[in-house]
C-alpha cells in the first residue's frame, strides 16, 4: 500500500513512521509512506496557507486554494488513483471495520487539517472520505491520520509479525481483549490465574473467552449489542450467563439496526 500524508508539520509525523508497526511495514516494503509539506502549495511567497474566516470568528482557516491543488498534485503522482481521507470531527466514526476498509485500498492520501479546519470548498471539491477519530478535539489531523494508518496497516499481510495477534486484538471479534500475564508469577501479593499455567490449552481458551466477554459486558455493552445475532453461540451463552450472575436483564434495549434482539 502507498500512503501520502499532507501536513503543515512533517517533522511531527516522520519520527512515528520510523518505529513500531508502521516502521516494520515500511522496511518490509509492504508500506510506502510519503510525507508532503502543505506549505509547498502556499498561495504566496510568504508561505501562506491559511487566512481569517469570512464573517469573523476566532482562529484561522486552511485555504482551499492551497489544499485542493496540493491534493490533486499528490494524487496525480502515481498510477493508482488514491482514496482521499480528511480526518474531520463531522465525519463517520472510525473503528476496526473502517480500519479494515482503509486497508483494502491500494493507495491512501491523508490531508491533515489544523486551526479551524478547511475552507468548505475544499470539502466540496475534494469529495474526500471524512472520518472522525472520536468526539473530542485535538490540535490537528496528524495524530488522527497516524492512528488510522496504524490501525489499517495492522490488517496488511506482512506488517505484524504474528498474524494471530491481529485476529485476537480487541474489537476484531467485537470483544475487548482478555487479561494477559507474564513473569513473575506473583507480584505484590497478586498471582497469575492457575489455569494459565496449567498447560490445558482448551481450559485456557475458555478462560480467556469468558474473561473477554465479561470485560466487554461490564465496560462496552454496546459492542455486544451491535450485531448480537452474528456473534458465535458460545459468546452469546457466556454473555447470558454473566447477565444472570449479575442480575442484569439481557439483551439490553438497543436502538434499531444494532442487531440486538428485543426483550
Amino acid at each position: 500500500m502507498r500512503c501520502d500524508l499532507l501536513t503543515l508539520f512533517p517533522s511531527a509525523v516522520e519520527p512515528y513512521l520510523a518505529v513500531g508497526v508502521l516502521g516494520r511495514g515500511i522496511v518490509a516494503g509492504v508500506l510506502d509512506v510519503r510525507v508532503h509539506d502543505l506549505r509547498k502549495w502556499a498561495v504566496n511567497r510568504y508561505g501562506q496557507v491559511d487566512d481569517e474566516p469570512f464573517g469573523g470568528g476566532p482562529g484561522m482557516v486552511l485555504m482551499a486554494s492551497a489544499v485542493v491543488p496540493a491534493v490533486r498534485t499528490v494524487a496525480s503522482a502515481g498510477t493508482v488513483a488514491p482514496h482521499v481521507v480528511l480526518p474531520d470531527p463531522r465525519g463517520r466514526r472510525f473503528d476496526d471495520a473502517v480500519a479494515r476498509e482503509l486497508a483494502s485500498y491500494p493507495r491512501l492520501v491523508f490531508v491533515c487539517g489544523r486551526y479551524e479546519g478547511f475552507d468548505e470548498r475544499a470539502h466540496e471539491l475534494l469529495a474526500a472520505d471524512e472520518i472522525s477519530l472520536g468526539d473530542f478535539v485535538i490540535s490537528g489531523g496528524e495524530l488522527a491520520a497516524l492512528a488510522m494508518l496504524d490501525a489499517a496497516a495492522r490488517h496488511l499481510p506482512g506488517v505484524v509479525g504474528d498474524p494471530g495477534s491481529v485476529a485476537a486484538d480487541s474489537f476484531t471479534s467485537r470483544l475487548l481483549d482478555h487479561p494477559v500475564y507474564t513473569r513473575p508469577r506473583e507480584f505484590e501479593g497478586l498471582g497469575v490465574p492457575e489455569v494459565l499455567i496449567s498447560g490445558d490449552h482448551e481450559a485456557i481458551r475458555k478462560w480467556r473467552l469468558k474473561q473477554a466477554v465479561q470485560l466487554t459486558f461490564r465496560r462496552r455493552l454496546d459492542l455486544l449489542a451491535r450485531g448480537w445475532a452474528e456473534l458465535p453461540e458460545e459468546v452469546r451463552r457466556l454473555a447470558a450467563a454473566i447477565a444472570m450472575e449479575e442480575g442484569t436483564l439481557w439483551p439490553p434495549e438497543a436502538p434499531p439496526g444494532t442487531g440486538a434482539p428485543s426483550r
